[in-house]
């Protein structure tokens, strides 16, 4: 867990008073002083908050006793929770606390996302590859920032594996005030629908929230498109960001677009890539991009504003929905009030970030990619970036993680069958679910043409498939990227699809020089 190594506190007092806590406590319990936060009983140490949360199994009050063995100096709970302590330590009641975690976490830590400035990424496909550019140019342009995503949580220099695209409440302000205490002035994060319904932002304020398009996924925990699209609109609330920046490519975008130029005009500025800036109020800055030139090594492209302002890039990431990512972290940095020429200053005319997993290539003859598409958009964005550089046969690896989106599945092994030569349907993730009803799920979706194989273990597959490929061919192992872990059964395997591949091409290699 990252956290600040010199807090300040706050006391039990100030906390209660704030937030209407009621106290179960003896006298005296008001002047205890507090330095940090922590929902996780194994990570707390002496002197910090345990927030005993109600889980989806259990409730975390049941850990309280190893928290305060830990040196947990009060407890944060509702109802239900103190009826489970009996401790000699405060215990604080909160009778809102689903909603109130962010905002205790952020006043016990000084609010630090206030001394930020932040940028907030949402929507389905993209976010990560955006977060990375963003943070990228800040990095260029000579700020300090802190990056949050789905690969990796990044301070200045310090970098740990994420768990979860958007960290827990207390676990964000946590980070963010290691951030401020490092120096930072700016942090880029990726915005989950999850964390978006839970609520896991509050309190912070984005600064400039980004929206890049929305296409099926998460419908395990959203009741349809609809419900996950207001998820993912919560962020362009004026209580959540104070200025926006919407992709209007997609009818869901033109829709947030709308709602926002509606509510806020003079907050609200729209991009366009590959369609036409649609009407809209004359207070609504209107982003178009031009020019664009894709070839084997990249994309070069122009970004022109309603208000006279202009940009020429150039991108090394392959495929047309890079030159979408790129131009939508172009926009929110000149949204933030960076020039057109501080940027191509800094960049030097090219924002190229290393991705992990992202369109990640990992060898040539056959050319080899790993990218995390895992839904039907993003996999036929992936093949199409790759298709027209492709002078061989395309060959798709892929499958679907269990406990997610069963409707999915079918439509994602259709697109590849219509898109690649061949599909390769393996296992991503089952966790508890049955594999082989996974694999059968995405099974269902193959035309009856279609050439394809099944082979479960997701080692033989890659192996299977790099070693059949041709040496002008490309192999696309997707869903997984940059994860080492998979989960099957309740067991964790380590995995690691570049890993694979290399060991693979390596043995390749090695049977071609005997």
């Amino acid at each position: 867990m990252i956290r600040p190594q010199n807090p300040s506190s706050v006391t039990l007092a100030q906390l209660a008073a704030q937030f209407a806590l009621v106290a179960h406590a003896q006298p005296g319990w008001e002047e205890i002083a507090v330095t940090g936060v922590c929902a996780d009983n194994r990570q707390i140490l002496p002197g910090e908050v345990f927030l005993a949360v109600p889980g989806a199994r259990v409730h975390g009050a049941i850990f309280a006793d190893a928290a305060i063995a830990a040196g947990a100096a009060a407890v944060i709970t509702d109802r239900a929770g103190v009826e489970l302590i009996a401790a000699d330590i405060p215990v604080l009641e909160s009778a809102n606390l689903d909603k109130e975690l962010g905002n205790i976490s952020a006043a016990i830590l000084g609010n630090p996302a206030q001394q930020l400035s932040c940028y907030g990424v949402t929507g389905t496909n993209g976010k990560t590859t955006i977060a990375f550019m963003i943070d990228y140019a800040l990095r260029q342009l000579g700020r300090r920032s802190g990056l949050s995503g789905t690969v990796v949580l990044r301070l200045l220099d310090e970098e740990i594996t994420a768990q979860l695209t958007t960290p827990q409440p207390a676990d964000l302000q946590m980070m963010l005030a290691r951030l401020v205490e490092l120096g930072g002035q700016d942090f880029v994060m990726e915005v989950s629908s999850h964390a978006l319904a839970q609520g896991r932002t509050r309190p912070i304020k984005f600064d400039i929230a980004g929206f890049s398009n929305l296409s099926q996924d998460h419908l395990d925990y959203h009741h349809g498109l609809s419900d996950y699209f207001a998820a993912k609109a919560q962020l362009f609330d004026s209580k959540n960001s104070r200025r926006a920046v919407i992709t209007v490519d997609d009818t869901w975008g033109r829709k947030l677009a709308e709602m926002s130029a509606a509510a806020r005009p003079h907050a609200t500025a729209i991009l366009a890539v590959f369609t036409e800036l649609p009407e809209h109020d004359d207070a609504v800055v209107g982003w178009q991009v031009k020019n664009i030139a894709i070839t084997a090594t990249g994309s070069s492209f122009q970004l022109v504003s309603t208000d006279g302002r202009e940009l020429a890039m150039h991108t090394k990431l392959p495929g047309d929905f890079n030159v979408a990512n790129a131009a939508l972290a172009l926009v929110m940095l000149l949204e933030a009030g960076f020039t057109p020429a501080e940027l191509t200053a800094a960049l030097h005319g090219e924002i190229s970030p290393v991705i992990p997993g992202r369109m990640e290539v990992v060898g040539t003859a056959p050319r080899v990619v790993v990218d995390f598409a895992h839904n039907e958009a993003a996999l036929r964005k992936a093949i199409g970036a790759l298709r027209d550089t492709t002078a061989g046969k395309l060959i798709v690896v892929t499958g679907s993680a269990g406990e997610r989106d069963k409707e999915k599945r079918p439509l994602m092994a259709r697109a590849v069958c219509e898109l690649a030569d061949m599909l390769v349907v393996t296992d991503d993730d089952p966790h508890s679910e049955d594999p082989a009803q996974i694999r059968q799920d995405l099974i269902s979706g193959i035309p009856l043409a279609a050439n394809w194989v099944e082979i479960a273990d997701r080692e033989q597959a890659i192996q299977w498939a790099i070693l059949q490929a041709q040496p002008e061919d490309t192999v696309l192992l997707a869903g997984r990227g940059h994860e080492t872990v998979q989960e099957v059964g309740g067991h964790s395997i380590q995995i690691d699809d570049r890993v694979v591949a290399r060991a693979a091409l390596a043995s390749r290699e090695a049977g071609a020089t005997q």
